[in-house]
Parts: C-alpha cells; structure tokens; sequence
C-alpha cells in the first residue's frame, strides 16, 4: 500500500513540475486583435550594447529590419513580412504567428506555398508595451556568455 501511494505521490509530482512550452499554452485572443493590420518596425536597439551586429530570424542584420512592413491577420493567425531597406537584400515571406498568455509572441516565416506545421523552427519573443499604434517586440541573445535583448519597435500603419 505504502509503495503505491509513494508512486502516486511521485507521479503528480512529476507532472507537476512540467513546464509547459510557449506553444501548450492559451491563447491571448485581446493581445492578437490589438495587432491586426499593417505594421513598420521604426526601430531595432540593443539596450546596453549599441555595438553589436545581430543576424535576425535568421535572415539578415537586425538593422535591416528597420523600415520592414508586417501585417497580421488576428482571425487566422497568418500574415506576411517584407524586408525593403536600403543597402540590405530584399526579402518577403509568409508568416504564422500567435501570442500567448504569458505574453510570448510566436514566430514562424513560412517559404512561399509552405505549410506552417511542416516548418519545425520558429522563434519565441516577450511582447511588450502594447498599444493601439506601437507594440515591441523582445528577443533574448548570448552575447559573450551575458543575454542581452534586441528591441523591435513596431509602429502601426494608417
């Protein structure tokens, strides 16, 4: 008897203690409308370390991102991006994307005709200071063994 309820103990302990991943969690259905529409990033900064060069997402310098367009779409969770600066490569993509209600912006760019559970990489990041017309974005980095956030200032778009 005493082993038995010594595995049920443990069991729930177990359990318990999982952490849930960004994407087991619920959805935060205001954070998602409040996003909807047309976006520019006006800005990307590194509170700290203003001379650090970042590669974003994996696609170009963060400094290319400034400019960027993004739209939402809150009712199915899609949308697009494009890249469009000056100096940097041009680049335009599908996008999924959700937020959390732990206020963790989930991220995935999509290639042209490509379906969002067939992509296994995606990218989690705290939004932050949301309103009608801005909202950021934070990512966390390792720079030197010290993480350090890159701020993408997102401005709406009339």
């Amino acid at each position: 008897m005493k082993k038995v309820i010594f595995l049920s103990m443990m069991a729930i302990l177990f359990f318990a203690c999982k952490s849930k991943s960004a994407t087991e969690t619920k959805l935060d259905r205001n954070a998602q409308v409040a996003m909807k529409g047309n976006w520019v990033i006006s800005s990307v900064t590194y509170p700290g370390s203003e001379y650090i060069k970042v590669n974003s997402f994996q696609l170009a310098d963060s400094k290319c991102f400034e400019g960027s367009t993004w739209k939402f779409i809150s009712n199915n969770n899609k949308g697009d991006m494009a890249l469009n600066k000056a100096g940097c490569t041009s680049f335009a993509s599908p996008i999924t994307w959700f937020v959390n209600r732990d206020s963790q912006f989930v991220l995935k760019v999509l290639n042209a005709g490509e379906k969002a559970r067939k992509v296994r990489d995606g990218y989690i990041l705290k939004i932050a200071n949301q309103n009608e017309n801005s909202f950021q974005l934070i990512d966390k980095i390792d720079v030197g063994g010290k993480m350090t956030d890159v701020v993408y200032q997102f401005q709406k778009v009339n």
